[in-house]
């Protein structure tokens, strides 16, 4: 397990990560989500030791990281740092090899990368042949050619095709359930709803929620889509009901007080009623309450 602990990061007088702490999981997906500025990358380069820390801890397996632990993790910074004018192959072996790997088994696991985000055929091309997508393909299959102990990947989305994001989904898939923590930030919230086991969510520096996806789409009041087959208007002044919004797909309202019961007894009263569902928040509804 991979524990943040209260972490303290200062650039002159702003703080730009402050008191943050969660934990990532054995074998989860935890989404890291914030705006520009939020802290996240911050945050991220203090758990590599690429950052000081002004004050909190890292911890790795119940105890405080170290050099060698953080060598054995897979870290995809936010700015890219392959080398532009150097084989894509060659590259990806040197850098296995760095880091333990034999030259045999460095240079089949980057082929079979390689293979796999359907670059097999660009090995022996310069990185800077590759458009900015593939390049990015390049930098994810650098940052797990190891076998890491756990994944801290920066935007390892940004700028990846439909076809790729799946790939890279079920490859961070595959390392969840061989029971590696992984956490990656990202600005695209759908794509952390649809992934991720656990989320944390960071504002002006500061953890504003976390929890299960699950848990903090079900903390919020529950929410309700009415739609009826005349006029709703006497909903704005139904005793117990704040009404969210009422457009053409119907009236979205949250009970305060009236019941479901009461809500449907009184709009059957004044005509039919097509659809009476319950609406769960969205990551993107939740990230926007809590940034508020």
């Amino acid at each position: 397990m991979l524990e943040v602990a209260h972490l303290v990061r200062r650039f002159g007088d702003n703080v730009a990560v402050d008191d943050v702490s969660f934990t990532v999981q054995p074998g989860a997906l935890t989404g890291f989500v914030g705006g520009n500025g939020a802290g996240k990358t911050t945050t991220m380069r203090m758990i590599m030791g690429v950052l000081a820390t002004h004050g909190g801890t890292v911890n790795w397996q119940g105890r405080a990281v170290t050099a060698a632990d953080r060598r054995s993790f897979g870290y995809m910074p936010e700015e890219r740092g392959l080398y532009p004018k150097q084989p894509v192959l060659d590259q990806l072996v040197y850098l296995a090899r760095l880091r333990g790997l034999a030259a045999v088994d460095a240079r089949k696991h980057a082929l079979q990368l390689l293979e796999r985000f359907q670059l097999g055929d660009r090995a022996k091309d310069k990185l800077e042949s590759l458009s900015l997508g593939n390049q990015q393909r390049v930098q994810i299959a650098a940052a797990v050619i190891t076998q890491p102990a756990a994944l801290i990947l920066d935007e390892p989305f940004s700028g990846l095709d439909p076809v790729a994001v799946d790939a890279m989904a079920e490859l961070l898939g595959e390392y969840a359930a061989q029971g590696v923590p992984v956490l990656f930030s990202s600005h695209q919230l759908d794509l952390v709803e649809r992934l991720c086991d656990h989320l944390v969510i960071l504002a002006k520096g500061r953890v504003v929620a976390q929890g299960p996806a699950a848990q903090l789409r079900n903390s919020g009041p529950a929410r309700y889509r009415l739609v009826v087959g005349g006029d709703s208007a006497w909903l704005d002044d139904f005793a117990g009901v704040h009404v969210i919004e009422n457009n053409s797909a119907g009236v979205l309202l949250e009970l305060t007080e009236a019941s479901t019961d009461d809500l449907l007894t009184a709009a059957l009263a004044r005509g039919s009623v097509r659809e009476l569902t319950e609406v769960r928040p969205t990551v993107s509804e939740i990230y926007r309450e809590v940034t508020a």
